[in-house]
């Protein structure tokens, strides 16, 4: 999936004044990222093996905290933070196929002090292949008790969408 700019050609990026960046931003209440089919993912008839969705549901979760400025990493050396998985459901539609495009979406679908759970979907242009819900609890990485998420993390965090009932 090849990026393209939506600047007119010609323009440059400017950065937001230091008033404009201050100001309070409404997170997105959903997040999108694109993921190949590699060999890799594949099992031996060349269709995604069915653990391999959450890996990808995993990285566009990831990713859609660094786009929120925090990483796995800054929340483990910094906070003494860790997430893990605490229930994970996947309902699979249709096969994605080696050298497939995919957009995964995530979107939060619940919210308390110690935990996320995520809705998630794996789309190839217009055709969902898998939908799911994923937990994600918040814990010290040390005893891996529950923690409360970091108040400016819960702060960035965007509302949980309206419950839609089935995966």
């Amino acid at each position: 999936m090849r990026l393209t700019s939506t600047r007119p050609p010609g323009t440059t990026a400017t950065l937001p004044s230091a008033a404009q960046a201050a100001e309070p931003r409404t997170p997105a209440p959903s997040f999108r990222w694109p993921v190949r089919v590699y060999y890799e993912d594949t099992d031996a008839g060349g269709v995604v093996y069915y653990a391999n969705h959450l890996r990808f549901f995993e990285r566009c979760r990831t990713e859609w905290l660094r786009t929120l400025g925090w990483s796995q990493r800054q929340l483990a050396d910094r906070e003494g933070l860790v997430f893990v998985v605490a229930a994970a459901q996947v309902q699979y539609l249709r096969p994605a196929r080696l050298d497939d495009e995919l957009r995964i979406e995530a979107s939060i679908h619940a919210r308390g002090a110690s935990y996320i759970e995520f809705a998630q979907q794996a789309w190839r242009g217009d055709e969902l292949l898998s939908r799911g819900r994923v937990k994600v609890a918040c814990v010290d990485s040390a005893g891996l008790r529950p923690r409360r998420l970091p108040g400016a993390l819960a702060a960035a965090l965007p509302a949980p969408l309206a419950p839609s009932g089935a995966i």
